[in-house]
């Protein structure tokens, strides 16, 4: 039984509903109950794994791609190279070795990771035995200077509120209590004018998805690399428009009830890429590319060959599956999405097309 959810009802019951945004930011981040704040959610013990966790070759062609964007721009120097919820450092350490040999790159690189969990800040620091790391809460925190920056599942956990179309208005889906436990309904109908072009493409019933936190660490990132030069690889599971009631549960690597045990399942939403881009300008975006494509292009084909040189048995079936997992149509090939932010007149990230 979930310790957070008796703090959540008895507070429904004296302030009325919370916001979907408000629960799942309680359910992700309090700091006694909160998933995050309680837990390492990664790997076989955990209950998910990310695309740097299955294979090394992910975080190498990210990070190599990024180097040429910032070779491509003239090797601005110092730079800050982020990453925005770097889960246990895996990503950033696979960078860091594939950028080794990119003339100058480390030198001028100042790293930055964006989390607000200190029991995965813990994790990162073992995993880096990097000096002279900077750990921030928010984008804001980022220096005002050229950014290259990776996010990697990082906007899917972010808090999402919820609207139901109801004619030219809008009914918010709220979190409240029936019965003693916690139930979805709905407001009275609203304007919303964040929504307003959404009227075109929706029809009565339909729900949209919308992340004030997604679009101010967007317009963050974007207002850095449009100011001072970098790029940005945003790499999540969404599309170019939000549609529907995306937000899912995850526990022990099985979907559960967003609901049910707050604090105790991973809460996720599905990425709307388009109100990202939107957010992020003035800097440039890229079209929105599958994740198996984006790979495919940087090599990730002959990289596997090559590292499966010498592999056999398990270790060789583990390799292959592994490659499989990140490219595959009916694996994470598609699911997953890329968009690149970089300035305007500049070259995209490798892989990735205006």
């Amino acid at each position: 039984m979930s310790g957070l959810r008796d703090i959540l009802i008895a507070r429904i019951v004296a302030q009325g509903p919370m916001t979907l945004a408000d629960y799942m930011a309680e359910c992700l981040l309090n700091p006694e109950h909160g998933y995050y704040a309680t837990r390492d959610p990664l790997g076989a013990g955990g209950d998910f794994t990310t695309a740097p966790e299955i294979s090394q070759m992910f975080g190498e062609l990210l990070g190599l791609s990024l180097a040429q964007a910032w070779l491509d721009q003239g090797a601005p120097a110092p730079f800050t190279l982020a990453e925005c919820g770097p889960g246990r450092g895996t990503l950033m350490a696979d960078v860091l070795r594939a950028t080794q040999a990119v003339p100058g790159f480390h030198d001028a690189a100042q790293v930055h990771l964006v989390e607000a969990s200190a029991t995965l800040r813990d994790v990162q620091r073992d995993t880096l035995q990097r000096e002279g790391v900077v750990w921030v809460e928010t984008v804001e925190d980022l220096p005002q200077q050229p950014l290259v920056l990776l996010a990697n599942e990082f906007f899917d956990a972010l808090p999402v509120r919820q609207f139901q179309r109801d004619g030219e208005g809008w009914r918010e889906r709220c979190v409240g209590v029936r019965d003693g436990a916690l139930t979805l309904g709905l407001t009275d109908r609203q304007q919303a004018p964040q929504l307003a072009h959404r009227l075109d493409d929706t029809r009565d019933g339909d729900i949209v998805e919308s992340c004030r936190p997604a679009a101010h660490a967007a317009q963050g990132i974007g207002q850095r690399i449009a100011g001072h030069g970098g790029a940005a690889l945003i790499v999540d599971y969404g599309d170019w428009r939000s549609l529907g009631d995306t937000v899912q549960a995850v526990r022990d690597h099985k979907a559960a009830d967003p609901l049910a045990d707050p604090g105790l399942a991973d809460l996720t939403a599905h990425v709307d890429f388009e109100a990202l881009a939107r957010a992020a300008a003035p800097a440039a975006h890229t079209r929105l590319t599958a994740q198996g494509v984006f790979l495919e292009r940087l090599g990730i084909t002959p990289r596997a060959q090559n590292l499966s040189r010498g592999l056999r048995g398990a270790a060789l079936e583990s390799h292959i599956a592994a490659h499989r997992r990140l490219t595959h149509p009916q694996e994470m090939g598609t699911l997953f999405k890329v968009l690149g932010l970089y300035p305007e007149g500049a070259s995209p990230p490798p892989g990735l097309e205006p």
